[in-house]
């Protein structure tokens, strides 16, 4: 791809807008429901997008397998976490009335929590499977 140099300015330029835009839908889950799932798959499009225009072994220098183990297994016990504090100030599993002297913060605060954690494990999970795919077949890549 290094003869391809628009298209390697275009995705430089691209890439920042689209990490915003997973931002954006991430912070804005708190008012509709899926916005970690979508935020996640939107932030691994741009991680993909970038391995396919510089390179497997370049993506995977910016964003590392370990690193997405660890981000996903965070994703995951962030979102135990929430309902497991829920069930420990004395509600149901992800009672978010629970987690604040308020119920309503008790709801803001669940649901940020929540689809945080969705969001992580969303973006690993699909990152991880791309670089997986992605490298098969492929001798002495580093995976």
């Amino acid at each position: 791809m290094r003869e391809h140099t628009i298209l390697r300015v275009i995705t430089k330029i691209l890439i920042a807008p689209i990490i915003i835009f997973a931002l954006y839908v991430q912070f804005h889950g708190d008012y509709s429901p899926g916005g970690g799932f979508q935020a996640g798959v939107i932030f691994a499009a741009a991680i993909i997008l970038y391995a396919l225009i510089f390179g497997l072994a370049e993506a995977r220098r910016a964003v590392p397998p370990g690193l997405l183990r660890v981000t996903g297994a965070l994703g995951v016990l962030t979102y135990a976490g929430t309902g497991v504090a829920c069930l420990l100030n004395g509600g149901n599993f992800l009672d978010y009335d629970y987690l604040a002297h308020n119920a309503i913060h008790g709801q803001h605060y669940g649901l940020l929590l929540v689809e945080f954690g969705v969001g992580m494990t969303v973006v690993s999970v699909i990152t991880s499977i791309f670089y997986v795919f992605a490298g098969r077949g492929r001798r002495g890549d580093g995976a």
